[in-house]
């Protein structure tokens, strides 16, 4: 059935990808961001598309549309934007929130929540399942994405609980591919650049902290069972991929496959920075029916060729990936 669809923050990186797919399965996609972070050559293939609209809008004020469905991606991704303007980002996560929930209860419709690993900070527990209630510094300079995010879910199970509305909330966990930027300072963007360019690749900490990185592709398609998915599974639910590497492993999988001279060079850990990340996604199998299909050197082979390009088209140095 063809649905109207909001999707904010959807000229981000993985928003642009949710309204390719949205707009494949024949709906109708309205895109707000208000460019912060978003890219409008993420989306620029989509103008003049008949069933795609763009709105420049910051979530933070209330916004009165008639749509099926609301996918809620608005906010500042990575810490060096999401730090940039720590109060703007809490307002995002929070009074976004209250207003795209405020419009979901106005239209009765079912709503997304775009929630993240962060929640759970540096964690006790590995891997880290839904259950567990995380260990988040409430007063440092991650706090504005880490507790903007929990309160965000706050909000959504009390929407959920008071006014029987709808909700989807996916805890997503490191995605990468192409469409990320090129100084939006995550560690798999990083990497790639640094290792095209030649320099000296950047490793905070002594590089045996852990992640775990989904490709794009994945991503979204978990996002869209999740979504479509009955209304009694409200989540939380993790997406992500299991697959954990340190990310001095990630490095140095990023030098072979760029055959980059990057040499390795050492800087001080930030402030909270997790130590491991990896996460259960016993729940998204077995009720989605979803797990990750594209591996890591697959994905890193697909995004270098993506950084290869843009920074052929910016004048940078070129190498084949």
């Amino acid at each position: 059935m063809r649905k109207s669809v909001l999707v904010t923050g959807g000229a981000g990186f993985i928003g642009s990808h949710l309204i390719d797919r949205l707009i494949g399965a024949g709906n109708d996609v309205i895109c707000v961001d208000n460019f912060f972070t978003g890219s409008k050559t993420n989306i620029e293939h989509l103008i003049g598309n008949p069933r795609f609209e763009l709105m420049r809008h910051d979530v933070t004020f209330p916004l009165y549309l008639e749509v099926d469905e609301i996918y809620n991606l608005a906010c500042p991704a990575s810490p060096i934007h999401y730090q940039r303007d720590p109060v703007q980002t809490t307002k995002t996560n929070v009074h976004g929130a209250i207003n795209m929930l405020g419009m979901a209860k106005r239209l009765r419709c079912r709503i997304f929540q775009a929630s993240t690993s962060e929640v759970y900070g540096d964690p006790a527990v590995h891997p880290q399942t839904e259950d567990y209630w995380g260990n988040v510094n409430p007063i440092g300079p991650r706090s504005c994405y880490d507790e903007g995010k929990r309160c965000a879910e706050t909000l959504f199970f009390d929407y959920h609980r008071q006014h029987g509305l709808e909700i989807k909330v996916a805890r997503i966990f490191n995605t990468y591919g192409p469409r990320m930027q090129v100084g939006d300072g995550r560690v798999v963007s990083n990497l790639i650049v640094q290792a095209l360019k030649d320099e000296p690749i950047t490793i905070y900490g002594d590089g045996s902290q852990t992640r775990s990185f989904c490709f794009v592709e994945d991503m979204v398609e978990g996002i869209l069972r999740f979504m479509a998915s009955d209304s009694t599974l409200t989540g939380p639910i993790n997406l992500g991929n299991p697959a954990e590497i340190s990310i001095r492993e990630l490095a140095e999988r990023v030098i072979d496959v760029t055959g980059s001279g990057s040499k390795l060079t050492f800087l001080k850990k930030p402030t909270d920075d997790p130590e491991r990340r990896r996460p259960d996604i016993g729940l998204a199998k077995a009720t989605l029916g979803w797990k990750p299909t594209v591996d890591l050197q697959e994905g890193l082979r697909r995004t270098i060729a993506y950084f290869d390009s843009v920074l052929a088209r910016a004048g940078g140095l070129t190498v084949e990936a």
